[in-house]
């Protein structure tokens, strides 16, 4: 199987990388070698190399700067992923993609189904839902998989951000007021490997078990980086409100996804994001 991964530079393609089945034949795209915002280019490329399948972990992700950078946000994450589509609806080849949370607007108290309304909150979250749209129109076959507040070790994340401002300052303020559920990486890279063998289509949730303030989500950080003597002085942790730390784009006050339905199709275990974290603090503190 000769298996394609878009995103190169990004935290998720490292771990698609790590964690690839030893019969894949991988190969991993950046900018250099496909430059997804030059939308007439996507598909003859992806014609001309044919790969067996496909894992767009690419998108536009920053949040808020997409608020005043909509025409990049659009393109990257809307028109791309159409040509994304159009590609692999002409070579038969199953589409697997990432997209996220922020498609909803977290007036919910249970966590999101697959099937529930959308309705995002900002420029990212616009983006990245009509980007599924335009997929789901022009190649029915393909995975979608919704993921949030995914970190790695040693990429650019909340997790990272942390430790670098634990090691700096004796006080932090994270806020506490936003739900969601920590992702690991690695675990969901090994379950989007699973979906693309298991040729899944439609719309689909995973992130780890469990939900989880950003606050509760930094004092966990602090909590296992103490233990495992990646960080070895005191910092207080100060919960915030939203209003306390604005940004420019709106972020959903609860976002937990519901990741049953996916985790029974590809007999994955329910793995809390405390056990994940656990996991990526010992890569940190372990030496190579």
């Amino acid at each position: 199987m000769r298996i394609l991964v878009l995103g190169k530079s990004g935290q998720l393609a490292q771990s698609l990388v790590g964690f690839a089945p030893t019969q894949v034949e991988l190969t991993v795209w950046g900018r250099e070698e496909l430059d997804l915002s030059n939308l007439e280019e996507i598909v003859p490329r992806l014609l001309a190399h044919a790969p067996d399948g496909i894992i767009n972990a690419s998108a536009y992700t920053a949040v808020d700067r997409a608020e005043q950078d909509a025409d990049a946000a659009y393109r990257l994450n809307r028109d791309a992923v159409k040509q994304l589509g159009l590609a692999a609806a002409q070579m038969g080849c199953p589409l697997v993609h990432v997209s996220t949370d922020f498609v909803f607007d977290g007036n919910q108290s249970r966590p999101y189904q697959p099937g529930d309304a959308c309705s995002p909150l900002g420029i990212y979250g616009a983006s990245k839902r009509e980007g599924e749209s335009l997929l789901q129109q022009v190649c029915p076959a393909a995975a979608i998989v919704r993921t949030a507040w995914v970190y790695r070790a040693g990429s650019n994340n909340f997790m990272s951000t942390m430790l670098r401002l634990m090691a700096e300052r004796d006080e932090l303020g994270v806020v506490a007021d936003q739900v969601g559920a920590p992702t690991s990486s690695d675990n969901l890279a090994q379950v989007l490997w699973r979906v693309l063998e298991k040729r899944l289509s439609g719309i689909w949730h995973y992130s780890d078990a469990g939900a989880a303030s950003w606050y509760d989500f930094a004092c966990a950080i602090y909590e296992e980086s103490r233990q495992q003597h990646v960080i070895e002085r005191d910092v207080v942790i100060r919960p915030l409100k939203t209003e306390q730390y604005p940004t420019p784009a709106v972020r959903p006050a609860y976002s937990v996804l519901d990741s049953s339905a996916l985790r029974d199709a590809i007999n994955w275990p329910a793995i809390h994001w405390q056990q994940a974290l656990r996991e990526q603090i010992h890569q940190l503190s372990s030496p190579h």
